[in-house]
């Protein structure tokens, strides 16, 4: 049996104010605690908890509900940016290995440089994805009419973000080199780890998880004065989605405009640091390069 029993609404208001929460206003805190679970909420505590599992004097449910808020709204900002990104590269990996190895070239072993297992890895990832989507029409009819086979242009529109990031990384080591320089214009291995935060970052948005004081798995490489403390919080993802992001002057009108509304919004109750952000952090996502 779980040692912890459920606790009602009413004893998890009174279990926050036992921990220091001020609470002005009881019934909204039930109700937001009746429309978001406790469990979920009580993460966005984290940057504020004491030793002795308390939080920090003066905390306010409003504060924290309002950084709750904030952490949502980044989400929906973030994701559309992470969606033209991978709709983006899926698009340039598909027509550069099309042309360079022929429709089924992604099948054939020796057009990576991995070993067999991490190569079976990715086919059996594939496999998984075509039944996951073999109800939908042009999965359906490359079945029906291409006995299963899938062009690259077809298959990848499969491929999640993670497979993706993996496929680039996997390719025989001139064509990474190549994609990069034709898109990027930088180092492979740059494009690769901003990938890498990208995958963690949209699936993270995926599943409404939360950004807010996170440690990310993944750190960028090739970004200019990122601070190492940095790297692995929300600031690093933003930063590697920012140099991945195939619309520069798109980024600086749309993204980066609601980003600064969205934090001027929730300007009182947030702290920069908590997310790795600079002092002038809307000045170091602004895209100058227009390419």
């Amino acid at each position: 049996m779980y040692p912890k029993p459920p606790l009602k609404y009413k004893e998890q208001l009174e279990k926050l104010k036992e921990r220091g929460c001020i609470i002005n206003d009881d019934k909204k805190c039930i109700s937001i605690l009746e429309s978001v679970n406790y469990y979920r909420l009580s993460a966005y505590f984290l940057p504020f908890k004491l030793q002795d599992g308390k939080y920090e004097e003066g905390l306010s449910f409003e504060r924290l509900f309002s950084i709750y808020e904030f952490d949502r709204k980044l989400h929906g900002i973030l994701f559309n940016a992470l969606e033209e990104t991978e709709i983006f590269i899926r698009s340039k990996i598909a027509y550069f290995h099309a042309h360079k190895y022929g429709a089924l070239g992604y099948m054939d072993k020796s057009n990576f440089s991995v070993g067999i297992e991490l190569y079976k890895n990715f086919i059996e990832n594939f496999k998984r994805e075509i039944e996951k989507n073999k109800n939908i029409l042009f999965v359906k009819h490359h079945i029906k009419n291409y006995g299963g086979e899938f062009p690259i242009w077809v298959a990848s529109e499969m491929f999640t973000f993670g497979m993706l990031s993996k496929f680039f990384a996997n390719m025989t080591w001139q064509d990474p080199k190549s994609l990069s320089n034709d898109i990027y214009k930088t180092n492979p291995k740059y494009v690769k780890s901003w990938l890498r935060c990208c995958t963690d970052l949209r699936n993270i948005c995926a599943h409404y998880g939360r950004l807010y004081f996170r440690i990310f798995s993944a750190a960028p490489s090739g970004i200019n004065n990122l601070e190492e403390k940095s790297k692995i919080k929300l600031w690093g993802a933003i930063l590697s989605l920012k140099e991945l992001y195939p619309f520069k002057d798109k980024w600086n009108k749309e993204t980066l405009k609601k980003l600064i509304s969205l934090v001027n919004e929730h300007k009182s109750d947030i702290d920069l640091e908590h997310i790795g952000f600079t002092y002038d952090w809307d000045r170091e996502l602004e895209n100058n390069n227009l390419y």
